[in-house]
């Protein structure tokens, strides 16, 4: 890692720091770049906004929210088998962290962005060309052999493939680090979102995309913070279009 960008992180992180202060603590995100970043805790919801908890899921059915803004989406899965933790991963800049693993009775309950670290493709009402796939996927690996596996989070925008079960790491293609996961945990038998692990591409994803944004969720909403619940659903309630490859 070169010197410049180990200053230059430094220097985001006094300017984050600085930037807290002043607002007092009272944004929805904690301001200090890095591999883990607090949001605000926010109660996953069922249609009709009756609590969700790990149980209410079925096992492999592919559920979608957004968080921890209005307009950024995200996965939630109950995967076939437990997800054990801590995973060592790094992001696309270097920095590492530990992904703690899924939740529940068996911690098989994963949730992850679910905006592509590639070129950022993500569900939207119209389409979606990344998902969770429970039939096996093929794929190359980095050592050149075909491999196929269900189980897989893949991306049909350029193939790239991410394993659930292991924080999201890259299995294989182009994408430079694991999706940002989203950390969960349960109260009184229901989920909660209570922040993001790994390299978010929030802001990229709000300047690549803001106009489509604004005009599909209204203008007001592109930048803004879920609040008190967020609303889960299978993503065939979500989207109309859904791609695979």
């Amino acid at each position: 890692m070169s010197h410049v960008g180990c200053s230059r992180r430094g220097f985001m992180k006094v300017c984050g720091l600085t930037l807290g202060a002043l607002t007092g603590g009272s944004s929805a995100a904690v301001t200090l770049p890095g591999p883990r970043r607090d949001f605000r805790r926010v109660a996953l919801v069922a249609e009709g906004g009756r609590p969700l908890g790990c149980g209410d899921l079925k096992r492999e059915q592919e559920y979608v929210f957004h968080y921890p803004y209005a307009t950024t989406p995200c996965f939630l899965i109950k995967l076939k088998a437990p997800a054990f933790g801590p995973v060592a991963l790094e992001t696309e800049d270097g920095d590492r962290y530990e992904w703690p693993g899924g939740v529940g009775p068996d911690r098989s309950v994963v949730s992850f962005s679910a905006i592509c670290a590639h070129r950022m493709t993500h569900p939207s009402e119209s389409v979606s060309f990344i998902g969770y796939r429970d039939r096996p996927v093929g794929y190359l690996t980095g050592e050149n052999r075909v491999v196929r596996r269900a189980g897989v989070i893949q991306c049909c925008s350029e193939h790239s493939i991410y394993d659930p079960a292991s924080g999201a790491k890259v299995l294989s293609g182009p994408a430079p680090q694991p999706l940002a996961a989203v950390e969960l945990v349960i109260q009184d038998d229901q989920l909660f979102a209570q922040g993001v692990y790994g390299g978010a591409l929030f802001e990229r994803f709000f300047e690549t995309f803001g106009f489509r944004l604004a005009v599909e969720f209204g203008e007001d909403k592109v930048r803004q913070p879920v609040q008190d619940q967020a609303l889960v659903a299978p993503i065939e309630r979500y989207t109309r279009n859904r791609i695979s490859c």
